[in-house]
């Protein structure tokens, strides 16, 4: 089964679903791409756009990085609890683990939003943090959760790994927080980078880190991925021989003695905790069109919206103005069945957090159980057009996703 990755596979062929149309071949790939005129841009700015303007910030290899050395830094042990949500990923869970805090889940509904009134009471057993993560760029309801931290004496930590560019009530998530991780690579074309912000001040000890390189075999083979992708968005006949091409040049090198640290997979390793950010990642940060970025993946959720209104069922429909989504997501019975009829269509449909934490399923509510039954995620990212929303519309329209 995919999670919400960088690297996942085509789902396996989808009985009864019929043919793909005939026609020009066309391709919405699941992830943004990287074309090289971004290398060329010159970008005129009054200032750094948030998160990276913030003189408070650590950047790592990736997220879940960044959450561990977090928790290692503020000194959690085992008397020290954190609530985190019990509809995740697991890597975020892993880490938490890894720093040796002891962890409680509050429940997450079938809107993406925690249960307060539970969440109120778990707060008063003495827990030390809580950890909230804004799904798909929708915020959680932070004006609520601020207070509730104040009232309990909790350090506030913001997971804006899949909403990177999003904000509410006029300010950017990640601001709210004590601390707030960003996961660089979901939103932007960079082959890998995580940021840990620390609102409340520097914390010692992320300084005196022995930062370890991450290899040139990793940055050169998602940095080939990111082009391959872009290409095959554009020209997918071409793209997909690309990136066969590539597959089969990535196993003939895998043999050979280089560090390769990789992104998008699921789990956690205290081995490469200390893998800094590649340069590549950072120059790149310093080419990208932020506003528009944002404002494309906002008109591509609101066309695809339109023309699937009262076709299929939503998870979330709303978009308040501060929002940046990750994906469009749609809620369908079968949701591997229905990824593998849109992936033979050229539609790379994402099936999303089909499991958490291992650890934690035990302590799972019903909704997060159904959440990762039937999300299904509809790219809509900065690199489609309105020609590859209106295809895909048809398809899942023609395919009568239910």
């Amino acid at each position: 089964m995919m999670q919400a990755s960088q690297t996942q596979a085509p789902p396996r062929p989808a009985p009864g679903r019929g043919p793909a149309p005939r026609g020009r071949r066309v391709c919405v790939p699941a992830w943004q791409g990287l074309g090289f005129e971004v290398l060329a841009r010159q970008l005129s700015r009054k200032e750094t756009p948030f998160p990276f303007g913030v003189p408070d910030g650590t950047y790592f290899y990736r997220a879940r990085h960044g959450i561990y050395h977090l928790f290692r830094a503020l000194g959690f042990g085992p008397r020290d609890t954190i609530l985190a949500p019990d509809y995740h990923s697991g890597n975020e869970v892993g880490a938490m683990r890894a720093s040796g805090a002891q962890l409680r889940f509050y429940r997450i509904n079938r809107r993406l939003e925690p249960d307060l009134e539970q969440l109120d009471k778990l707060s008063r057993s003495g827990a030390r943090a809580l950890f909230v993560i804004h799904y798909l760029g929708w915020p959680q309801p932070m004006r609520e959760l601020v207070a509730l931290c104040r009232e309990r004496g909790m350090l506030l930590i913001e997971d804006c790994a899949l909403a990177l560019l999003s904000g509410t009530e006029g300010r950017p998530l990640g601001a709210f927080g004590d601390f707030a991780i960003f996961c660089l690579y979901k939103t932007l074309p960079v082959p890998n980078g995580g940021l840990l912000l620390q609102n409340a001040g520097p914390l010692r000890g992320l300084d005196r880190l022995e930062w370890e390189g991450c290899g040139m075999a990793s940055v050169g083979g998602q940095t080939a991925e990111l082009v391959v992708r872009r290409i095959r968005g554009r020209w997918a006949t071409v793209g997909g021989a690309l990136s066969a091409a590539k597959g089969g040049v990535g196993r003939a090198l895998r043999v050979l003695p280089a560090k390769r640290v990789t992104v998008g997979d699921i789990g956690f390793s205290l081995a490469d905790v200390n893998t800094r950010i590649s340069g590549l990642s950072r120059h790149l940060l310093k080419h990208f069109d932020y506003e528009g970025i944002r404002a494309r993946r906002r008109a591509n959720f609101l066309r695809l919206r339109d023309r699937l209104q009262g076709s299929v069922t939503m998870l979330r429909d709303d978009l308040e103005p501060g929002v940046c989504p990750l994906f469009f997501p749609i809620l369908v019975n079968d949701k591997e069945t229905a990824a593998a009829a849109l992936w033979a269509r050229g539609i790379e449909a994402v099936q999303f957090w089909n499991h958490g934490d291992p650890e934690a399923a035990p302590q799972e509510g019903p909704d997060a159980r159904y959440l990762r039954d039937h999300v299904l995620e509809i790219p809509i990212h900065q690199d489609i057009g309105f020609n590859q929303v209106d295809y895909a519309a048809r398809q899942i329209l023609d395919l009568n996703l239910q």
